[in-house]
């Protein structure tokens, strides 16, 4: 199941209209330092793709994603003031396999793996 919460569409709504964007939002599995992690990306519905529709803003993600990761689920915190940035989140019920980091390294010295 992909979940978009009410905040979470608005917002997104409000970033494709203000940056006139008309493709579909996909969650998509990122890597980094900290190993793969679930993010968001434009891009194009395909026919292998789970939809879901929240405030008028198409959120995709590839069913096979989807069936590795159980329920997704798309939200948005706003900064609560105290020096916390406001943004989404991508959430799995099932987590993510660890591949053992992306890089090799750790990202604290502000270059991967070296």
């Amino acid at each position: 199941m992909l979940d978009v919460t009410e905040m979470a569409g608005q917002k997104l709504k409000q970033y494709l209209e203000e940056n006139k964007i008309e493709s579909a939002v996909r969650v998509a599995l990122m890597n980094g330092c900290g190993g793969p992690s679930l993010g968001l990306a434009l891009d194009e519905a395909k026919a292998t793709d789970a939809i879901a529709d929240q405030d008028g803003v198409r959120v995709i993600i590839d069913n096979e994603l989807l069936c590795q990761c159980g329920a997704v689920r798309v939200d948005f915190a706003e900064g609560s003031g105290c020096g916390c940035k406001s943004g989404f989140s991508v959430t799995a019920s099932v987590p993510l396999p660890s591949t053992g980091g992306g890089c090799g390294g750790s990202c604290s010295s502000g270059s991967c793996g070296s």
